[in-house]
Parts: C-alpha cells; structure tokens; sequence
C-alpha cells in the first residue's frame, strides 16, 4: 500500500513562519518569514486540493518528473515551477510580432526557433554569454546545437516532448557571462553576492542607540548639565549620606546664559529630528528628561519655574556630578574619552560597507583571488572576514583549512564545480561541454523532494536534452582517472576534516556521480529519515552490507558491532527492488516491537551499522586503508568528549550525533595496530575524566576497552562481567546514559 505523506509537518511550518513573522522587528527577517508562510500555504493548498502528491517524485498533477519545483524544507513540492517567470521586455521586443503562441512566453520559445532566434542561440553558445540557472535553460540550446550538427530528427524529438510546455517554461539561457572558477578551484560565492550581503548589513537597534547617546546625547548633555551649573550660587550640589548637599540652582544668571540656552535648545530640536535611534534621554524620571523641560519652562530669571522645579534641577546636578564629576572636570572628560573612543569605532556594518566598496574593484560574476588586498588593511571582525572569504577562489582544500567550508553539506555546495567540469569533459564539442557544465551544476541546486515508496531522485539524464545529447559523450580514459582522483581526494578531505560526520546526502550523491564517472560502481547510501520510514530497503543495502562484513571482517568495528560473518545470497521468491531479508536482520538487532519514530530510528542505526554507512566500501574501493586511522579517530573521541561537556542536557539529537561519531571513530580505529587501539582508547579515558563525564559516559569508555582487549558484548549490548555498554544512539526508552 502506498505511502502517503501527513500535512501536519506543514502545518508546523506555516505556524513556525507566521510567529516569526509575527514577533520580529527586523523588516528583512519579517519578510523572509512571510515568503516561507506563503510557500507552506502553497504546500497545504496543493494537498488539500489533490494537486500536490507529496512523497511521488512527480508531486505536481500533470508535470513530468524533470521540471525544476520550487521546495520547501524538509522536500515539499509547493507546486510552483522554479523555470515559470515572467517574461522580460527585451526578450519579447525580439520576438517578430507574428509569431504564434497563447502567451507570451510560448511566443518567446517559438520564436527561438526561428531562423532568428536560432542564431541568436549560436552566438551565445559561441561566445559562452549565456547563463543556466535552472536545467531547463539549457533545453532550446540544446535544439540549436543538434539542428546545427545534422542531428533534426533527434532535435524535432526533443521539441516535441517540451511542447505540453512551451507556454509556461523559461527553455533559453539568461543573457551575460556564467560566473565559472577556473580550474580545479572553487568558491561558494561570487564577488557579487558577497557585495550585495555586505551592503545590506545593519547596525542592531541596541547598538545604534548605544552608539548614538556616545556621539550625540552625552554631549549634549554634558552642555545641559554645564548650563545649569553656571546658575548654582556655592558649591556645585552632590549627594552624601546625609541627602543633597551644596548650593541652590537659579539663584545667579550669567551674561549670555539666555543666549547659550536658545543655542542649546536649537541644536536639541536639531538633534532630535535627525537622531531617533536612542530614547533614553526622553525617559520622564531621568536627569536627562528633568532638566529639559525646566529649559523649556526657563525664560530668565525662574520666571516660570516653581520651587519644585528648582529642587529637581539641584537633585539633578548632584545625581550626575557625584555620579561622573562636575562639568569640565578631568574625571568627567577621561569618562567622555573613553566613550568617544568606543563611539569613533566603525560599526560592523560600516566595516561591511568599506569591504563592499573594495569589492567593487573586482568582477562581480567572478570569485576573489586572495583574501589580503580586500581584509588587511583594517581590524575586521572575524565574521565578515568569513563573509568575504565566501567569494575566495581557491583549492577546496584550502577553503576547508580556511573554515570557509565547514562541513560536508556545504563541501557538497561546491564539489559540482569541479564535477561539471568533469562530467562535460567527456564532450568532444567545445561549446556543447560548455553547456553541459552549466548544466549539471544548475541540476545539483535543485533542492530533493520528500520520497516515499523506494522512489528515487530525479536523474541528470533524465531531463529530455540532456538526454538527446548522451549519444555525442564519449568515455575517456583520462577522464576516468580524473574523475577517481576527484573522488579519491573528496573522500578523504570530507573523512580527514570532518571525521565525526557521516557523509550527508548531498555529498553522498556528488560522490555517486563521480564514481559513475571513474567507472567504479559503488552502493553508496543515503541517510534515510526515521518519520516517514516503513521498514523497507533496496537492494543496495544488502549489497553494501555484505562487501562491509567482508572488509571488516576480524576487525575492531566488526567485533563491536558483531557484524554477521556473510550474507548468503539472497532468496529468488523475493522482489529484486526489496532486500527483505536484511531489513528483516535490521529489524531483529534493533529488537522493535512496535513503530513509532525512535523505533524507525533504532532500525535505520543497525542498516547504518551493518554497512559503515559507505566507509567500507569506499575505503576498499578507493584503496585508502593505510591513509586511514589513529588521526581521524582521536579527532572523533576529542569531538565526542567536548559535545557531551558542553551540553547539560543530553537529548535524543545529541545522543544520536555522538554515537553516530562513535561508530566512524571505531572504524577508522580498525585501521590501527592493537597497541594503538589500547593507547587510543586509555587518551580517551583520560578526556572523559577530565570532563567529568565518568559516571555517565564511562560505560561507552570501557566497553571500547573491553572489546579491545577481545571482549564481545552480549546480545543486548552489555558486557558479561563489567559495566562496560555497546553505544548506540536511538532508544525507544531512557538512553542508559542520559
């Protein structure tokens, strides 16, 4: 029976934007939170009308499976198509006006295929001025190149299986140059983007009102208080034990005092019309607030200030002067350095906008050569160096060293820069591989759907001129190996810099098309969530599992685990879309007895241990045992030690993140020699001491040991004599170490 996807996840979304939206004062946040509202509205719409099917990889009624949707988190299709925007003046003003077409952008797709608009799709694949930034953006192309190589018959194919959408698709490239690193370097932006985030930065409301009272409200006031001050007859007044001391306000008038006060008065309205950042100096109780209004009601002379007023003014004057000193004194002037000092500091957003216009220099479609000439000259805070180390062109080694790529997701962002160019390498024609490159990278933005059933993604050669083109691709041998050393090192950047992590979907599936493309075929596996999971496994699970009980077997990971020693070969009665019998093996080691959300997480945890998760294979594929090892592990059990010190409570996210990271720290540490192993694990031991986590945590320690030294658990993870525990992450119950 099929699955169906529950529109309650939707609901909390659309709840979650509207109280965003709701609550914020920052106008940018507001409106974002508001677009998200609408496209969850879209969603709830679309399912409740029966146009949308979310969990098919067609969710929209009537739509073939290689249209670009928009998505919303978590894979839901909002109905809206990614290709479907309004057509701009300049492409209609070239259309000849008697080309048909019910809209007008059937008219501009017809008219591409005019002997005009064909050349113009020459000259662009020609001189590489065009940008794709959706997948269909490629498909008119596409019908040019194949009518200009004698290919009609193949180009009139692919016309005609775009023709149910000829008036709602955008199938031509945009025009201007695609901004394309050289090389094998990358980027996660381009100078553009990066200038257009930096001007947007502002200053926090609390800050710019600090920053205002620093440089405009305590100089003011400071004149204020020094007007005042010329009335008092004696001492100036302060505050003692006693109460107020010294002597009385408005009992001597100053030449020019009247002037000055007008002066004061003007550049307060002054200040006030251009200054509303800070209100403190407006708070009726304050001493600022106090003696403006007995300005305001001074003529001359007290004539309209009662003897109350007078006492306010003198409690005051004492208030700020035993506070601060009195006017012109030298503690008063170091305090109102000290603050200038802070108030002449450029804010963030300033430095931003300093940093956009060094960014001017360079091409905005283009990435950064070097960091130094835009950051140096200035103190620049960490986080917008980070922000213009976005735009950095550079080896993704050296991107992830820098912390400008700071996990697999976003190294997943960026490696389709590098496999475009791979993937297109395989083109003879030049200007076709161009394409194809635009191609495939616009392709790897498009956001996955939610899945159910076993269904798939959609596939690059899927989409009908990608396709069309396949029959002109060769496989080149040079290529292969490029591509298997760009798998090679990928791994081993992803394993070497983020060792605590598995390997997420997104870089699961760059990796994919790598070793399709190095000619090595791999059952790489994705994550699979555990709410809308059923139970069910393709056969590449059972595939992975059985080269993983292979590889590891008399190893560290294997012992821990107690992985199977070999799988037979599967029964023939079974559906060869299923692997049956391992979900069946899943099942039994995780012992769930009902189905719930954690007892789907315990079984997805087991299918994850029985394969490693793709280390396995992956290591015995690309031969990368001995660069494996004591490195990786320690960094893992460091990571583990912090998490756990750095979080009171110990949830069920946090719980599964660790012994996630637990289990890729003792597969790396089967790459060891036992003496390692023991020294490994006795470090270990002493971080968790240290942290204070023995009594929690010290089972998880001395379990490891245990199997370490030749040790195995019993079947429900505990050890026959000891208080050594196997670490797993999901429970349907309390976790032993919570």
């Amino acid at each position: 029976m099929a699955q169906e996807a529950s529109p309650g996840y939707a609901y909390g979304q659309l709840e979650r934007a509207l109280r965003t939206a709701s609550s914020t004062t920052d106008t940018a946040v507001r409106r974002r939170a508001h677009a998200k509202a609408a496209r969850w509205r879209a969603v709830l719409a679309g399912m409740a009308g029966g146009t949308l099917d979310i969990g098919s990889r067609t969710p929209v009624a009537g739509t073939p499976a290689w249209v670009t949707l928009e998505v919303a988190h978590g894979g839901f299709a909002t109905g809206r198509y990614l290709a479907e925007v309004p057509v701009r003046p300049e492409e209609l003003a070239a259309v000849p006006s008697e080309t048909p077409g019910t809209t007008d952008r059937e008219r501009v797709n017809l008219g591409y295929l005019t002997d005009a608009g064909l050349a113009v799709l020459r000259a662009a694949l020609a001189t590489e001025a065009y940008r794709v930034e959706v997948p269909e953006d490629a498909a008119l192309p596409v019908v040019a190149w194949l009518l200009d190589h004698g290919h009609a018959e193949a180009a009139l194919d692919l016309v005609a299986e775009l023709r149910p959408l000829l008036h709602r698709l955008r199938l031509a490239p945009l025009p201007g140059a695609a901004p394309r690193p050289s090389g094998a370097l990358v980027r996660l932006a381009t100078v553009g983007e990066v200038r257009e985030t930096l001007r947007s930065a502002t200053t926090r409301p609390a800050i710019a009102a600090m920053l205002e009272t620093l440089r405009v409200w305590h100089p003011l006031y400071d004149r204020l208080v020094a007007l005042w001050a010329e009335t008092v007859e004696g001492d100036l007044p302060r505050l003692t034990e006693d109460g107020v001391t010294g002597g009385w306000p408005c009992r001597t008038w100053p030449e020019g005092w009247g002037s000055r006060r007008a002066q004061w008065l003007a550049d307060y309205a002054t200040a006030c019309a251009r200054h509303r950042a800070s209100t403190a100096h407006r708070q009726p109780k304050g001493n600022f607030a106090r003696l403006y209004r007995a300005l305001t009601l001074c003529r001359f002379a007290s004539a309209r200030l009662t003897g109350r007023d007078v006492g306010w003014i003198r409690r005051a004057l004492a208030n700020t002067i035993t506070k601060h000193g009195e006017p012109g004194s030298e503690r008063r002037a170091a305090l109102r350095a000290a603050q200038a000092a802070v108030a002449a500091r450029p804010t963030h957003a300033e430095l931003a906008a300093v940093l956009a216009g060094r960014l001017d220099a360079y091409p905005g479609d283009g990435g950064l050569p070097a960091l130094d000439p835009v950051v140096e000259a200035d103190a620049v805070p960490p986080h917008l160096v980070a922000k213009v180390a976005r735009a950095l062109e550079a080896p993704v080694e050296e991107l992830v060293a820098r912390g400008v790529i700071p996990s697999g997701d976003v190294l997943a962002a960026v490696l389709p820069q590098i496999t475009a160019q791979l993937m297109a390498a395989n083109v003879e024609d030049e200007r076709l591989a161009a394409l194809y490159a635009q191609t495939y990278a616009a392709f790897r933005r498009r956001r996955g759907l939610l899945l159910l059933d076993l269904e798939h993604q959609v596939r690059l050669e899927e989409l009908p001129w990608i396709r069309a083109l396949e029959p002109f691709r060769a496989r080149r041998p040079d290529v292969a190996r490029a591509a298997r050393q760009t798998l090679t090192q990928t791994v081993l950047l992803a394993l070497g810099s983020f060792p605590q992590a598995i390997l997420p979907n997104p870089l699961v599936r760059e990796l994919g098309a790598l070793a399709k493309q190095a000619g090595l075929p791999m059952p790489l596996l994705e994550e699979l969530a555990a709410d809308i999971f059923v139970g069910t496994f393709t056969g590449k699970w059972r595939t992975a599992a059985a080269a993983t009980s292979r590889i590891m077997a008399g190893t560290l990971y294997a012992r821990y685990y107690d992985l199977p020693d070999e799988w037979p070969a599967p029964p023939r009665r079974l559906l060869r879309r299923t692997a049956d019998d391992f979900a069946a093996v899943c099942e039994a080691r995780a012992g769930r007895r009902r189905r719930s959300v954690a007892g789907n997480g315990m079984v997805i945890e087991q299918s994850q241990i029985l394969t490693t998760h793709n280390l396995a294979v992956l290591t015995e594929t690309l031969e990368l045992r001995s660069r494996l090892g004591l490195e990786p592990a320690a960094q893992v059990f460091t990571w583990v030690v912090r998490r756990l010190a750095g979080q009171r409570s110990w949830n069920r996210q946090l719980l599964k993140n660790i012994a996630y990271a637990w289990r890729q720290a003792i597969f790396f540490l089967s790459f060891c020699t036992e003496e390692e192993q023991r020294a490994a694990v006795a470090r270990l031991d002493e971080l968790v001491a240290q942290a204070g986590l023995r009594d929690r945590f010290g089972p998880a320690v001395t379990g490891l040991a245990a199997v370490v030294s030749g040790a195995r658990f019993s079947p429900d993870g505990t050890l026959p004599d000891g208080p050594g525990r196997r670490l797993l992450g999901w429970t349907t119950g309390p976790h032993w170490c919570r």
